[in-house]
């Protein structure tokens, strides 16, 4: 049995481990590329919660370990087994409900956020087979409530190439995003699987061909950022970057009305493709040409104008 100082030097060892877990959480937020929008920073409370989490599971080990090689360590001769924890109904509960408290509360967490960050045309028709029938039956599923949103831009993504379609018919190579306005993406791919990713956005989602993914996000941080391929699309997807810009509602309204229509090279895949092959043997692989470079910044015109 533990004296009252142990109980107490154990008090204290846990009260110094939940302030130093505290801190070192605090620190993760500073490991992080800087917060854009509303839903990173719920996305790095829990990344926060989860290193301390860590941290407290980490040092607390370490602390017991150190501790019974000091205080406990047995002669080189003795054999004696030690005290038996193996069933002790106290402790078997202890070790079993900590645990799971912990990962209920966990999966609790990240399904809020990824319900806030409010991915909607996943719920697709879905195909169901049964063992009597030839034919597949179709069954439909009830779709989200869209999430209200002040823009709407619609995102085209292709070998190698982001295309935005903005409201009035605008279309580019470069995101315009405004600040502290709700704006839904709707996010399309036109060949093979694309992967919608912004660091700073804390948001990477998967653009399946022949489905509709829209995406409500809220920026909140002005800047220059740049919007990734994270999935591998092809030779040349590491080339598949663009500019993300996040600025005032003045400054969006302003470019949102230019009417410049110069030719500004998005794909630069098409330089990467004309270069001789760096290798010393050819593969024979085929390889899908680029598309030469679309008309960025271009505005359509419609039959009012």
């Amino acid at each position: 049995m533990f004296s009252v100082f142990e109980y107490v030097l154990m008090a204290f060892y846990v009260a110094v481990l939940l302030v130093i877990s505290r801190w070192i959480g605090q620190q993760a937020f500073s490991w992080m590329p800087p917060q854009a929008t509303t839903e990173a920073q719920r996305v790095d409370d829990l990344f926060s919660f989860l290193v301390s989490i860590g941290a407290f599971i980490f040092l607390g080990l370490v602390g017991i370990m150190v501790y019974a090689i000091i205080f406990h360590r047995a002669s080189p001769k003795d054999y004696s087994e030690g005290h038996p924890s193996r069933g002790d109904a106290r402790l078997e509960i202890l070790w079993t409900t900590i645990p799971t408290l912990l990962v209920v509360w966990i999966a609790l967490q990240s399904f809020n956020i990824y319900q806030q960050l409010n991915i909607l045309g996943l719920n697709q028709i879905v195909h169901l087979h049964t063992p009597l029938e030839s034919a597949p039956a179709y069954a439909a599923t009830v779709s989200d409530v869209p999430k209200p949103a002040s823009e709407t831009i619609d995102v085209f993504a292709k070998q190698w190439d982001w295309s935005f379609r903005y409201p009035n018919n605008v279309t580019s190579n470069q995101l315009h995003l405004p600040i502290n306005r709700s704006t839904r993406l709707n996010l399309q791919a036109q060949d093979v699987i694309h992967g919608f990713y912004v660091s700073e956005f804390r948001l990477k989602q998967d653009i399946v061909p022949g489905r509709k993914i829209n995406l409500v996000l809220t920026p909140i941080r002005e800047g220059k950022y740049r919007l990734k391929d994270s999935q591998f699309s092809g030779t040349y997807f590491a080339l598949m970057e663009t500019d993300v810009y996040v600025e005032s509602l003045d400054k969006y309204n302003q470019w949102l009305t230019q009417t410049t229509s110069e030719q500004t090279p998005a794909n630069q895949a098409v330089a990467e493709n004309i270069q001789p092959p760096k290798t010393l043997f050819n593969s024979g692989w085929y390889t899908v040409a680029p598309a030469q470079p679309a008309v960025a910044n271009k505005r359509k015109l419609t039959n009012d104008t």
